[in-house]
């Protein structure tokens, strides 16, 4: 238990316990690691070129929040297939959760954690998180 392995979360390296790792391997454990995995080869991609002036990487700048969601309801399998395509403004982009409406995230689904600030934000739409008060309408 003393020894730690370096993992990537949310763009930052975090030092984790092995036997928090060993842990990980439940379903919703496989699943972000899958996710973060995903997220690494998404990040070796060559930048957008104009007119795209600004991408969010919610993944990124909201992982804890995320994380609740996969930890909390993803956690035993389902006979869903759930698909979606970029993140709305005031949706995934504020919460990290997939078609997370911030109102429904935060008094629905109870979720908690901490949204950072993306790296380079569109003035007109900012990362607010579970403060967020605007409505997603897609």
């Amino acid at each position: 238990e003393t020894e730690a392995k370096v993992q990537g979360v949310g763009g930052c390296l975090m030092m984790e316990p092995l036997a928090k790792a060993e842990e990980e391997q439940d379903l919703a454990g496989q699943f972000l690691q899958l996710e973060q995995e995903q997220n690494a080869l998404l990040r070796e991609l060559p930048p957008f070129q104009d007119p795209v002036s600004y991408v969010y990487h919610p993944l990124d700048y909201a992982w804890e929040l995320h994380s609740d969601f996969v930890r909390r309801y993803c956690c035993t399998p389902k006979r869903v297939l759930f698909l979606g395509m970029n993140p709305g403004p005031f949706g995934m982009a504020q919460t990290g959760v997939p078609f997370g409406e911030v109102w429904h995230v935060r008094e629905w689904l109870r979720l908690e954690g901490t949204v950072r600030k993306p790296p380079h934000e569109h003035p007109t739409r900012p990362v607010l998180g579970l403060s967020c008060r605007r409505s997603e309408v897609s």
